[in-house]
């Protein structure tokens, strides 16, 4: 039983990140009909800033990746994005190739290829006794600051004007546009949330890999995309679930397959998202009505 509790956490835990990864993706998509893979560069950008603040204290190491991910973000919708507003998606998604390729290269001419050890959160990684169940710090922190990251970004999205600015962009953002929606501060208010979205996902990322390299946004952009077509595209729910489904079936079938077929896990793993897909090629949040979307 305390094994099987502890599997849940960890399942909890993992789904928590990858829900992070595709919530943030999936604003700026659903907001910009942007497919923003600057957005694993920018995560990776986070993680090389908490390397460099990490011998401050922590709120002001948090605090500066965030902030600093955020004003990333929005630099790049300034310069790679708005002043192709109006091109097609394929000339936005090369933009955003074009972007992650040019910050993964810089990130290597500063700071080299090699992996670095990050010593920043190492107490997160002891354990807590909770009913006799040893339960790792780390995973409470992920699954209580997801948590209220997407409670807030839900009353965010609910209960502000520019919320629901937001929500009315994402719905149909030419007749929010006609209605009076500036495009610019909404787009430009999508990728600060996505910034700090992306900010405590570094953190929560480096801290649980120890380690960092200017590869290290590939898998999270990666995830977030397949969680936005499993969600359904345009779907901020669907990818946030999808992206917790996603986590908690990758450590599920790390404790249910046999230890010889473990090495093929994610193999398993992507079948049954296949399956998924052949039964609801829209998307588990696909097809849905207005309102309904984010």
């Amino acid at each position: 039983m305390t094994e099987t509790i502890q599997d849940v956490v960890n399942a909890v835990s993992l789904g928590s990140l990858y829900a992070l990864f595709g919530c943030g993706l999936a604003l700026v998509l659903g907001t910009a009909r942007i497919a923003n893979f600057a957005y694993g560069a920018a995560i990776m950008v986070g993680a090389y800033l908490l390397f460099l603040l990490a011998d401050l204290p922590w709120p002001v190491v948090v605090l500066g990746v965030v902030l600093g991910v955020v004003a990333l973000s929005l630099a790049i919708d300034g310069v790679a994005f708005r002043p192709l507003r109006e091109a097609d998606p394929t000339t936005l998604l090369v933009a955003s190739f074009a972007v992650s390729v040019l910050l993964t290269n810089l990130a290597i001419a500063i700071a080299g290829a090699r992996t670095k050890g990050v010593d920043f959160g190492s107490s997160l990684l002891g354990s807590v006794d909770v009913g006799g169940v040893s339960i790792a710090k780390l995973d409470l922190l992920t699954i209580a600051l997801t948590a209220a990251t997407l409670l807030t970004l839900t009353v965010f999205l609910r209960r502000t004007l520019l919320g629901v600015q937001l929500r009315a962009a994402a719905e149909d953002f030419t007749m929010a546009r006609l209605l009076g929606v500036n495009a610019n501060r909404v787009i430009a208010a999508a990728f600060a949330i996505s910034g700090v979205i992306a900010g405590l996902a570094a953190v929560l990322l480096t801290v649980r890999s120890g380690t960092l390299s200017p590869d290290l946004g590939v898998q999270p952009v990666l995830i977030a995309f397949i969680a936005i077509v499993v969600g359904g595209m345009g779907s901020l729910a669907g990818a946030t679930a999808a992206g917790f489904l996603i986590g908690c079936l990758s450590v599920a079938l790390e404790v249910l397959l046999p230890p010889d077929l473990r090495p093929y896990r994610d193999a398993f793993l992507f079948s049954l998202i296949i399956v998924i897909l052949l039964g609801r090629p829209q998307g588990l949040f696909g097809g849905q009505q207005v309102g309904a979307r984010v």
